[in-house]
């Protein structure tokens, strides 16, 4: 279903519940913002996360896109929006469905997921970046979501506190990569342990750098990457074959 425009645009300066605001104004609620983490990552899985805030009383501060808090202020908010809430849900898509599957079509098929498994049905869907087609509702895709509506922020932060979680339990089967400080992204520390070891089963080895890394357990190139966090590492994204 196309998605239906909405009577304005929201102002910039409106504050993070606008677009809710106005499609509930429109007759468009619940909301339901979907948004993923792990997609730049060169290891470890894809989430995908959707969430239904609440309006009035129920409203969350500081929301805002999850790579722009700190480990700890993520996880507080995690704690209040999974409390708080009118519906959330995480899908997660392991390293061997991105191989075979591919990336794109994984986040596509994770986000229809995350909102069939919301134990309420959203009358209107925004996502973060990509459009979500086929859903039985309307949606937009916005830019930046996770920094424009409350609902997708939610979502980042939820999918990125899942995914980091399951990378410091990564870590403890296989430490000699890291996984508990950049979380599968390729960084300087990353590269060296994927030169040193080659890849472990939760490499995605569809990506250059995993691959060489396989093939001759050499150098693994870096290049600028957008989201992970190493203290003082240089950061850098694993790219697809």
């Amino acid at each position: 279903m196309k998605g239906r425009p909405l009577r304005f645009t929201p102002r910039r300066d409106a504050g993070l519940h606008a677009y809710e605001r106005s499609l509930q104004h429109a007759g468009l609620s619940p909301v339901a913002g979907v948004d993923e983490a792990g997609r730049g990552a060169c290891a470890g899985p894809l989430v995908v996360a959707a969430v239904i805030l609440q309006g009035g009383r129920g409203k969350i501060d500081g929301l805002t896109d999850s790579k722009l808090l700190t480990p700890a202020r993520r996880e507080e908010l995690y704690a209040e929006i999974t409390e708080r809430a009118y519906a959330w849900s995480a899908v997660i898509i392991p390293c061997h469905d991105i191989d075979r599957i591919g990336l794109h079509r994984c986040n596509i098929t994770g986000m229809r997921r995350a909102l069939a498994a919301l134990d309420r049905r959203p009358a209107y869907v925004l996502s973060d970046g990509f459009r979500v087609p086929g859903l039985e509702v309307p949606g937009l895709a916005m830019i930046k979501g996770d920094q424009t509506a409350a609902c997708v922020a939610a979502a980042s932060i939820v999918a990125k506190v899942t995914r980091d979680r399951i990378m410091v339990a990564l870590h403890e089967r296989y430490p000699e990569y890291g996984f508990n400080l950049h979380k599968g992204y390729v960084t300087r520390v990353h590269g060296k342990a994927l030169a040193e070891h080659g890849p472990c089963p939760e490499h995605r080895f569809s990506y250059v750098n995993v691959g060489r890394a396989l093939r001759n357990n050499g150098e693994v190139a870096l290049v600028e990457e957008t989201e992970g966090e190493v203290p003082g590492g240089g950061h850098a994204e694993g790219a697809r074959a």
